[in-house]
């Protein structure tokens, strides 16, 4: 009777080890989900592959590397950076940057695409936040997988936060969590924190290519201020300036930021001090950023519908118009890819040394009318 009880044990104990151990193999391979990179299909004008680490070496093998796509037209002319993925919780920015890289020709010049800036950051969810991990549309390759992000870089890659982050070299003083802001890193240095190699890596990028024109693609909440919006510097309010006026003629309308002085770290104002290139930063309103959001879940990115911002916009809290349509990604691309073709457009028509000719992108009216699927 003792051997048949201390067999019985002994088999209760390796099933309980057995059921441990196979739901540490199922959390695994999710967690190991979070870290894979979505598969492109680049389009055929593609000419080159790099990655950060090519400017800045300490980034090889981390998850601050990421891939740099090149595409080059047959004419000289100028360089365009556009970047996506600065806050992998604002899909249009980096969805816009995948459209990009699986449609685009560039007939003059060279155009850049980084779709995931902070590469760290699309590795984890913001926590206390309930969003989806992934999202999916159904394009003409089939069934594509998103990931949705954080903000900020991966705690696994940097940490602890300080109480009070000091930007190098202002000085200012920030939330500790914004050390691992992306966004508010800028210039970056070398042998800072990991953030700080990242954005170190991208200014030090700018400047050896020699980028005439560079791009920062985001999203914010409906009803932050800043939002549906072109942010210029001193050296690029004219382009944004006339770009904007073009675009509202199109029934397209954008509020024009200028980029504020005495607050550092933003691509748009360290670009400005630490590179030739004339730097642009672009807002659309996405709602699953929002606080006033009701259910949080992947279709509220794809149709940016809510019931609980219908009630803000009839309370007149909201920065946009926001009514039973919603706000869907296809509306948030289209306006990101509309009013960078408006912007190459008119450097090129003021640059004409420089003119960079892109072709093949959806204007705002097709993407309307086919969806983004049509283009994946």
């Amino acid at each position: 009777m003792k051997s048949f009880l201390k067999l019985k044990k002994n088999w209760f104990a390796l099933l309980s080890i057995l059921i441990a151990a196979a739901a540490s193999w199922g959390v695994s391979l999710q967690f190991r989900q979070m870290l894979a990179r979505e598969k492109l299909f680049p389009a055929p004008s593609l000419t080159q592959v790099l990655h950060l680490h090519d400017y800045h070496p300490a980034l090889k093998g981390t998850h601050g590397d990421t891939k740099i796509y090149r595409f080059e037209g047959k004419e000289p002319g100028g360089k365009v950076l556009l970047l996506g993925g600065t806050h992998p919780n604002e899909p249009a920015g980096y969805m816009s940057a995948y459209l990009m890289i699986e449609n685009v020709q560039v007939a003059r010049g060279t155009l850049y695409i980084i779709p995931r800036a902070n590469n760290s950051a699309f590795t984890h969810t913001d926590p206390q936040e309930g969003n989806p991990q992934f999202f999916t549309i159904r394009g003409k390759k089939g069934l594509r997988k998103f990931r949705y992000g954080s903000r900020d870089t991966n705690p696994i890659d940097q940490w602890p936060d300080p109480d009070i982050y000091l930007h190098y070299p202002s000085g200012q003083e920030l939330a500790g969590n914004e050390t691992r802001n992306l966004n508010r890193n800028y210039p970056g240095r070398p042998d800072g924190t990991f953030t700080e190699q990242v954005a170190y890596a991208i200014v030090k990028f700018i400047q050896s290519e020699k980028i005439d024109l560079a791009f920062d693609l985001h999203e914010a909440s409906p009803e932050y201020p800043v939002v549906n919006a072109i942010v210029s510097s001193e050296s690029s309010q004219d382009i944004a300036t006339e770009a904007a006026l073009e675009l509202a003629f199109e029934d397209l309308h954008y509020s024009l930021e200028p980029s504020p002085y005495n607050f550092r770290g933003l691509s748009h104002r360290e670009w400005e001090n630490y590179t030739d290139a004339l730097p642009i930063l672009m807002e659309t309103a996405n709602p699953i950023q929002g606080r006033l959001r009701g259910k949080t879940d992947a279709r509220l990115i794809l149709t940016g519908w809510d019931k609980m911002y219908l009630k803000a916009a009839k309370l007149g809290v909201l920065s946009v118009p926001y009514d039973s349509s919603g706000l869907p990604l296809k509306v948030r691309v289209g306006r990101h890819i509309e009013a960078f073709q408006k912007i190459v457009e008119i450097f090129s028509r003021d640059h004409p040394d420089k003119a960079v000719r892109i072709l093949n992108l959806p204007s705002y009216s097709e993407l309307m009318e086919k969806g983004i699927e049509e283009f994946f």
